[in-house]
């Protein structure tokens, strides 16, 4: 699905004002009935994201992190059963899956007087009966599963999706029997499948990390963005880089032109 910059900054400007909840992803389908849900979930995602990076670092800082801890411990001190962390971590507009992994480290660290390493707070993060607290173990499998932006759950269903795309994508060439085609005039030598809605600043970040190298070494080239993107970005077709929001049926191939002459 295909969005004017306008509808797109509509969206953004709706989120702005709502958590990050599947409330608030219900409030947004209502809002906007005539987008998809799935275009709706991506940019509610990634628009998260952006605001979860401008505020990182302010809840990274050693005053804070005590202070989550502490309240943390506190918390549980009166009511074990309570999601005192998910609490503080909405109650703070922080991913409740980063909070969980700032009260785990410094947990770790407080056990094991050492910094712990990524390896081992990952894996408990995946895996909360690891975690030798059982009531920390609950509540990060609390934080876990009501995150919808972040965590190890998240990622998996978004590496998922990711995947049943590629191999959708995959499907549809080899039945075509393709190797490289001619979609609207243009010659496509490559194509890139991304599970998620185009926005300015990750396009741009695709551009720069992934899609200008391509042309370089393989030529003109096709992005598909299965969740929709903004339509003012694609605005590089001369320069060989198409966007599309599915698999294009207005291809033309070789044999296809040999058969018309």
């Amino acid at each position: 699905m295909k969005l004017t910059k306008a509808q797109y900054d509509e969206i953004a400007q709706f989120l702005g004002h709502v958590q990050p909840t599947r409330q608030s992803l219900r409030k947004l389908k209502e809002k906007f009935p005539s987008q998809s849900q799935s275009t709706l979930l991506s940019i509610f995602s990634q628009e998260y994201q952006k605001q979860i990076k401008r505020t990182h670092a302010k809840h990274h800082t050693a005053e804070a992190v005590e202070s989550y801890y502490q309240r943390y411990l506190n918390g549980v001190m009166k009511n074990a059963t309570a999601p005192v962390l998910l609490e503080l971590a909405n109650e703070m507009d922080f991913a409740p899956s980063l909070m969980a992994r700032i009260v785990l480290e410094r947990f770790l660290q407080e056990q094991e007087q050492a910094i712990p390493s990524k390896t081992l707070i990952n894996s408990m993060l995946r895996d909360p009966s690891q975690i030798p607290d059982g009531v920390l173990a609950n509540q990060i499998y609390q934080c876990t599963v009501n995150d919808c932006c972040y965590g190890p759950l998240v990622d998996c269903i978004k590496h998922a999706i990711g995947h049943e795309h590629e191999v959708l994508l995959r499907e549809m060439l080899l039945e075509k029997n393709l190797s490289f085609i001619a979609v609207e005039g243009h010659i496509i030598h490559w194509i890139e499948s991304k599970a998620s809605f185009g926005d300015e600043s990750s396009h741009q970040a695709y551009l720069q990390d992934q899609f200008w190298s391509y042309w370089n070494r393989f030529g003109p080239g096709l992005v598909i963005y299965w969740y929709g993107f903004i339509e003012e970005l694609d605005c590089h077709r001369e320069r060989g880089i198409l966007l599309k929001d599915c698999f294009p049926t207005d291809i033309v191939t070789l044999r296809h032109s040999m058969a018309q002459r």
